[in-house]
């Protein structure tokens, strides 16, 4: 057959540092190929390279699609390709959409540019394309703005949008990263069933080998910029041959919890906690909205307590109420026998050192206006004023150490650098030297890895549990990702619709579920 698309020597420079080196591969008619690799690898900028999307490189090589090679195309010819014959679906859709404008608007303006539709046509092409890509009452979600959409809905209106002048090529870079394994399972269901529908073919850019492993016909595995590997995906994936291949396939999490001991401390404990937040309903009309319901769990020092559940489960809700940063509506919550969720403000400002939480951004949550001396260092000047400026910057050099971003470790002059100087899975080991540095008893993390490719997820996972084994850490640990669960917890509660509807040892759990639930995410996850 003749390829689809045809990449040939592809090579993307910025300034002197070659990012994309030599890459060629071909997708043909209504295949489904995949770009695996470590951040950093080339993946996304390969793809981008493809519309042209990649400013201040210099690009070489050919790009050739439906016979036309794309890289010596006007711009002209450029804007007729993007959006009409290849799509693109972008990791994180809150950013790809315009918060100002529905997204009713944003599918109509692909239709009223590209297909010539008038406004009236446009509108109710795209009712039928939000109903067709899965997302409730269309017709008045179609009004919505990007921020009034779940993940999983903003997800889908992307999907709306790029498929709404049925293109050839459907690229998706990084489509289901931050989806919990429900939601992840429908968009991937949903894209199977159109690419069939439309006989479209899939460009898949991901870090997410078993979505590769059951969803492609063929997989290249990038390293560095170089595509190392290239095949069917089960011959791959069964018998890979380059080592970087038997690197990241080796590199699902493995189980790392350390015994308990049978006389471990109670840290936390918590009892029927309720949470609510108040929803309007038109002008003047409030609602309360039920987001944690008879909440009840206890943590011993030293121990992994994971919480899992869907998007919108309370799962963050439940973890940001043990740390009394969310009021809570009824219950009670104790840390070491005394209640912090009513304790006046110097009692729990004593209690905020011995409670920390990592969130799951780091770049989110780290200020890019500080640098990581400042921000690491930041906590020690609240809660120990006492420490003169050496000794405070002694203690966060040692945390970054202990962290493995150090002289030692290879990093230089890190106290003067700034977050965007740092690789992600970097970044949230800043974010961990910023709790460790204050010495905590409790922390909770919020999805710390679900942004991580697989490989840096296991570094970070390791670095977690050699830290608990350490200091004696107690970690709840919040995911959407049920193999990091398995890998990291003693225990694990089920959360549904603000409700924990499983509980017990991990194993058990995974092993055997009780409730149709769990059984469900498990099916899932694969």
């Amino acid at each position: 057959m003749t390829p689809l698309l045809e990449v040939r020597d592809l090579t993307v420079s910025f300034g002197p540092a070659t990012v994309v080196d030599g890459v060629s591969f071909s997708i043909a008619a209504g295949e489904k190929f995949a770009l695996v690799g470590e951040s950093g690898s080339g993946k996304s900028i390969t793809a981008l390279s493809i519309l042209r999307l990649v400013d201040a490189a210099t690009t070489t090589g050919q790009v050739v699609f439906e016979g036309e090679d794309l890289t010596a195309a006007s711009e002209r010819v450029m804007r007729g390709v993007r959006g009409a014959r290849v799509g693109m679906i972008f990791q994180e859709p809150m950013t790809a959409l315009n918060p100002l404008y529905t997204v009713g608007n944003q599918i109509a303006e692909m239709l009223e540019l590209h297909e010539a539709m008038r406004p009236n046509a446009a509108r109710a092409r795209a009712v039928e394309l939000l109903a067709r890509t899965g997302i409730p009452d269309a017709a008045r979600r179609v009004d919505a703005y990007p921020h009034q959409l779940s993940g999983g809905q903003r997800q889908r209106a992307m999907i709306a949008m790029a498929l709404a002048c049925k293109p050839r090529l459907l690229v998706c870079d990084e489509p289901t990263t931050a989806l919990d394994v429900t939601v992840q399972a429908q968009i991937l269901a949903l894209l199977d069933e159109l690419q069939a529908e439309m006989g479209m073919a899939l460009l898949f850019i991901t870090h997410d080998l078993n979505l590769v492993r059951r969803f492609t016909h063929r997989v290249g595995v990038m390293e560095r910029g170089r595509l190392v590997e290239c095949g069917p995906t089960a011959e791959v994936f069964g018998a890979p041959q380059h080592a970087y291949t038997r690197r990241l396939l080796a590199s699902r999490p493995e189980r790392l919890v350390q015994p308990l001991a049978d006389d471990a401390p109670v840290l936390l404990q918590a009892q029927a906690v309720d949470v609510d937040f108040s929803i309007r309903r038109g002008a003047w009309r409030k609602e309360a909205f039920h987001a944690v319901r008879g909440a009840a769990l206890e943590l011993k020092r030293g121990q992994t307590l994971g919480i899992v559940g869907e998007s919108g489960s309370g799962k963050t809700t439940l973890g940001m109420a043990l740390l009394a940063l969310q009021p809570l509506a009824g219950g009670e919550v104790r840390l070491d026998g005394q209640r912090i969720d009513n304790a006046d403000s110097a009692a729990l400002r004593a209690m905020r050192r011995r409670m920390q939480v990592v969130f799951q951004d780091p770049f989110a949550s780290l200020s890019p206006r500080m640098t990581i001396g400042q921000i690491v260092g930041e906590g020690l000047a609240l809660h120990a004023p006492q420490l003169s400026a050496p000794e405070r910057e002694q203690r966060v050099l040692a945390a970054l150490d202990e962290v493995g971003l150090s002289e030692r470790h290879g990093v230089a002059a890190v106290l003067q650098r700034y977050p965007h100087e740092f690789s992600g899975g970097q970044r949230q080991r800043i974010a961990i030297a910023r709790v460790l540095v204050l010495e905590p008893e409790l922390v909770v993390l919020d999805e710390p890895t679900s942004a991580l490719d697989v490989s840096v997820q296991q570094q970070v996972l390791a670095l977690l549990a050699e830290l608990q084994r350490r200091r004696g850490l107690a970690y709840v640990f919040i995911s959407h990702d049920l193999a990091v669960i398995r890998a990291m917890a003693h225990q694990v509660l089920v959360m549904r619709g603000g409700e924990i509807v499983e509980r017990g040892d991990a194993q058990a759990v995974f092993d055997a579920p009780a409730h149709a639930y769990t059984r469900e995410l498990l099916a899932a996850a694969g």
